[in-house]
Formats: C-alpha cells, sequence, structure tokens
C-alpha cells in the first residue's frame, strides 16, 4: 500500500510540475489529476495548496485549458 501511495505522490508531482511549466491543463492531465486525488485518502496542506493554484491559475487565465 506504501508503494501506491509513493506512486500516486510522483504523479501527482509530475501532473502538477507539467500544469505549471507550460502554463496549460489537458484533459489527459485533468484526468490524471482528479483520478489521483481521487484514489488518495486524504491531501496534506501542500497538496491542497496546489491544487488551489491550478484552480486560481484556470480562474483567472494564468493556466489555460486545452483539449
Amino acid at each position: 500500500m506504501r508503494n501506491h501511495n509513493n506512486s500516486g505522490q510522483m504523479l501527482l508531482e509530475t501532473v502538477l510540475e507539467r500544469i505549471f511549466s507550460i502554463r496549460r491543463i489537458t484533459r489527459q492531465d485533468q484526468h490524471l489529476l482528479m483520478s489521483t486525488l481521487l484514489s488518495k485518502e486524504g491531501l496534506d496542506e501542500n497538496e491542497r495548496t496546489q491544487i488551489t493554484r491550478v484552480f486560481d491559475g484556470l480562474r483567472s487565465g494564468f493556466i489555460k485549458v486545452i483539449d
């Protein structure tokens, strides 16, 4: 179970890094983000902060949604 959490954490970090570096979120990124978050039992403070940054970026136009 621990490996699953570590791999989920790595996937989450990778997806978030990509979103912030290219300032775009694809449907694939959205799917990976949601499935990773839903598979976790809870979010730590850092994860909540990063997710809030994504939503704020989308709302402000800093992050664009692409297909």
